[in-house]
């Protein structure tokens, strides 16, 4: 009769765990999508990245007034799949927030290079489901 009690102790916290677990991932914070965000494009570290972009988010590349494209999340995730997993970029990253409220964030995101800097303006929204990447713009100097 012990032995069931603990078993059965043991069984309820492993399902609250994982019930826990799975409602963690619709309280998604800024600071964790930011950070998710900087180490995939910085790192090339992609655990994560998928959930914290939104399903209709888009990624567009500036050069000076020009826009040279336009990105759907699955072309983004498939090139960054194919491209960028592991490959740590060699340059010196800061980020600081332009805008922020209740709604919506604006994370500024520098990636100095020796002779460029690449600067994305990430757009990061609460969707109800956590806060989540809904627009990348990149400009590069």
């Amino acid at each position: 009769m012990k032995n069931l009690k603990v078993l059965l102790t043991i069984l309820l916290l492993v399902v609250g765990g994982f019930a826990k677990a799975n409602d963690d991932d619709y309280k998604l914070t800024k600071t964790y999508a930011s950070n998710i965000y900087i180490e995939a494009v910085t790192l090339g570290k992609l655990e994560g990245f998928e959930s914290v972009v939104d399903k209709d988010a888009k990624f567009c590349i500036l050069m000076g007034n020009k826009r040279v494209a336009t990105y759907s999340k699955a072309e983004m995730l498939e090139f960054m799949q194919t491209n960028l997993k592991g490959l740590k970029q060699l340059c010196t990253t800061n980020s600081t927030v332009v805008e922020e409220n209740g709604q919506m964030s604006v994370l500024k995101v520098e990636m100095k290079y020796g002779n460029f800097t690449r600067t994305n303006y990430v757009t990061f929204a609460d969707t109800g489901k956590g806060w989540k990447i809904t627009n990348v713009c990149s400009v590069y100097k």
